[in-house]
């Protein structure tokens, strides 16, 4: 089943569905799937349902690269049951209505890439294969989550020596953390996040992409916006979406200015506190380096984020599906070419720094 944005009612039950499950992905709800209209991807939906309940689907993106050519892109998809059986169907399913799709597609589709919140690789995937190298169109494999379950102190226990001290660090030098997802807060963190991607020498979105995202997402309470504040200055902050019962540090920044009082420590504690008051399970802090990559660009922010403790987690890696073997060719050509830039993850990731 096809569904649009028109039908309300269809986008209510699968945002339910997916939220009800416990790796649900924001990246498969409705309010993402709009934003990434406004930014210019179109995307069409597939939702499978036996009589009147969901059991699977995936929102899928669509990706123009060249001019005729085009492929998609199921970003934390396809949502699938927990019975395998059930779930082999359903993948087969969903991987039907995408090639049909992209038979009645206007560009040449190359191929489906699909990035799923699953640990292993089911059985029933088959005719996959991983990108070669990195490209621009990819979001992190691997990350770190912290579990909220435990009480307040034995999720500070947990943490890294260096985490719990600097912490008591940023509150003996009066440091706040307030949430303002007011205009002000928006300009407040366009400013820092706009500052630190500057001196990290990273590529930043343009302010139009935060106001569309905090715009679209704000519309279900899926995002917020958070401050730490030293001597009434906004000085370190946190965008975080909050869908299911996992809240994810999505993008950041700091100012270089009284790095002493230790502030992104303080509000990457204080923003679990209250993901965790507010009854959810898991805190993501969205991407960190490979352990086994000691050169791996993200070093610097991952030993940031490691002092949160948590659990590391490997997602199965980026997986394309190949629809068109020469426009793949042509596709991968491109991205070779551009393969000196810093990737989707690469960007991602940077951009969350608040260290």
């Amino acid at each position: 089943m096809m569904a649009a944005f028109a039908d309300s009612d269809r986008w209510q039950a699968w945002d339910r569905f997916v939220e009800a499950l416990p790796d649900a992905g924001f990246m498969q709800a409705s309010p993402w799937a709009k934003f990434r209209s406004r930014v210019g991807f179109d995307h069409f939906a597939v939702t499978l349902k036996d009589g009147e309940e969901i059991v699977g689907g995936a929102l899928v993106g669509k990706w123009t690269y060249d001019e005729g050519r085009c492929f998609y892109y199921i970003q934390e998809g396809p949502v699938l049951p927990g019975d395998e059986a059930t779930a082999s169907d359903v993948f087969a399913a969903v991987l039907e209505s995408v090639e049909r799709h992209a038979q009645a597609e206007g560009e040449v589709v190359s191929h489906l890439r699909i990035e799923p919140r699953w640990h292993c690789l089911p059985d029933f995937v088959r005719n996959f294969r991983q990108p070669p190298f990195s490209d621009c169109f990819r979001e992190p494999r691997n990350t770190l989550c912290v579990d909220l379950r435990p009480s307040e102190d034995d999720i500070q226990a947990q943490m890294r020596k260096n985490g719990r001290y600097n912490i008591r660090v940023a509150r003996k030098h009066g440091v706040v953390v307030v949430e303002d997802n007011s205009p002000q807060g928006v300009e407040d963190f366009l400013r820092i996040q706009r500052r630190t991607a500057i001196r990290q020498a990273i590529d930043r979105k343009p302010p139009s992409y935060f106001r569309m995202m905090l715009s679209e997402l704000g519309t279900r309470d899926m995002v917020s916006l958070f401050f730490a504040e030293f001597r009434g200055r906004r000085i370190a902050t946190a965008l975080v979406v909050t869908f299911g019962r996992r809240a994810t540090y999505f993008f950041g920044g700091s100012l270089a200015i009284h790095r002493h009082v230790k502030a992104p420590d303080l509000l990457i504690f204080e923003i679990m506190r209250k993901a965790k008051a507010a009854g959810c399970e898991w805190y993501d802090l969205w991407g960190v380096a490979p352990p086994e990559r000691p050169d791996h660009s993200w070093q610097h922010l991952s030993a940031f984020k490691r002092k949160f403790g948590g659990v590391e987690i490997t997602l199965v890696p980026t997986l394309d599906y190949v629809l068109d073997a020469a426009a793949y060719e042509h596709f991968r050509g491109i991205e070779r070419e551009s393969a000196k830039g810093p990737s989707l993850d690469e960007s991602a990731a940077g951009q969350a720094s608040a260290a």
